[in-house]
């Protein structure tokens, strides 16, 4: 028996789909592989304004000093005397990794300088304090 033209059409008009399927993971494993994962401190701070504040795209260790003088680290808060000891550990993991210190615009400048002191003394000597950038001039 012979089919007809419309039949043999019908039969023979399947889409391999594998090549796009293969194409979507690709791009899947690569977009995962090449995005970058944001470190938060584990505290919410208000950070200063500064009109040179400039933005930095990685900071590797992000330390976090609230209002009430507790310093936070990898959502962890950390007495400021075993602080050198977690930057050690941290900066052992990624030895290109920078540091960024988050204090609260009501934080004590002398909290700020203790961890910075305890940072430098762990061998970091890419430090950076956040802060907000102004847009205009007052």
């Amino acid at each position: 028996m012979r089919r007809s033209h419309t039949e043999e059409a019908n039969t023979n008009a399947e889409v391999n789909l594998t090549p796009l399927i293969d194409m979507v993971f690709i791009l899947l494993i690569f977009f995962i592989v090449t995005s970058s994962f944001v470190k938060e401190s584990g505290i919410e701070v208000n950070r200063p304004s500064a009109q040179t504040a400039e933005r930095q795209e990685r900071g590797n260790i992000i330390i976090a000093a609230n209002a009430k003088g507790e310093v936070w680290i990898d959502k962890h808060q950390v007495d400021i005397h075993t602080l050198r000891a977690h930057v050690e550990r941290l900066r052992a993991e990624n030895p290109e990794g920078s540091v960024v210190i988050m204090a609260d615009e009501k934080s004590q400048t002398g909290l700020l300088v203790q961890i910075m002191d305890q940072v430098r003394l762990a061998g970091v000597s890419n430090v950076s304090i956040a802060a907000t950038t102004v847009s205009g001039t007052e």
